[in-house]
């Protein structure tokens, strides 16, 4: 008996633990499209969270693991939000579709400074170390994604034989992206209403006729 009753502690300590490492990471994510990355402390966490600093020391052994994880979590909800959303259809309607769940990412202030890699991409990208790498690697991820819809597009007979498949992959992130960083300076819903029309009209223009 006495086995079985540590066991079950041990088992519900584990958990809340869990819980709490869960929450300090999305609340990290939160944080981290305003102040960025850089701007992470255990002291504006611990204020955010309602954790002892000493209780987020045991957690992360330093400020990279904590940024590397947060990373992590943030990637996770990218897939979520926008990534699974569009993968029930495929080619062009694919591509629209990551362009379109991108866009209700933002407009939906998912994080309150918009997506979460276009802000952190844009602190790290002068500043090599695996906090960096681990950005490039996910934003890779999502450009070989809309180029492989793209490609499926082309294969499929859908968008023109002679598409250049990373060019228009591109234009799309290009398009998703200005949004993301004017409907956050602006406010403004209809930033998000012009992106959509561009990425029909940019995908349309290479139908085959």
């Amino acid at each position: 008996m006495a086995a079985t009753v540590t066991t079950k502690r041990t088992r519900r300590t584990r958990s809340d633990g869990e819980r709490t490492r869960r929450k300090i990471l999305e609340t990290a994510v939160r944080l981290a499209t305003v102040e960025g990355l850089d701007g992470l402390s255990i002291g504006n966490l611990a204020m955010a969270t309602e954790v002892s600093k000493s209780g987020l020391y045991a957690h992360f052994g330093s400020k990279e693991e904590l940024q590397l994880e947060t990373i992590e979590v943030a990637r996770d909800l990218f897939i979520d939000v926008v990534v699974i959303p569009a993968l029930g259809v495929e080619g062009r309607g694919r591509a629209i579709g990551l362009c379109d769940s991108f866009l209700d990412y933002i407009h939906r202030r998912t994080l309150p400074g918009g997506c979460f890699f276009a802000a952190v991409a844009a602190e790290q990208g002068a500043r090599p170390g695996p906090v960096r790498t681990r950005v490039a690697e996910i934003q890779l991820e999502w450009m070989n994604l809309l180029v492989e819809s793209v490609s499926k597009a082309v294969e499929a007979g859908e968008l023109s034989s002679d598409t250049d498949v990373e060019l228009l992959a591109f234009e799309l992130n290009a398009v998703v992206v200005a949004a993301n960083t004017a409907f956050n300076l602006h406010d403004n819903p209809a930033v998000i209403d012009r992106a959509r029309a561009a990425v029909e009209r940019i995908v349309s223009s290479l139908v085959p006729s």
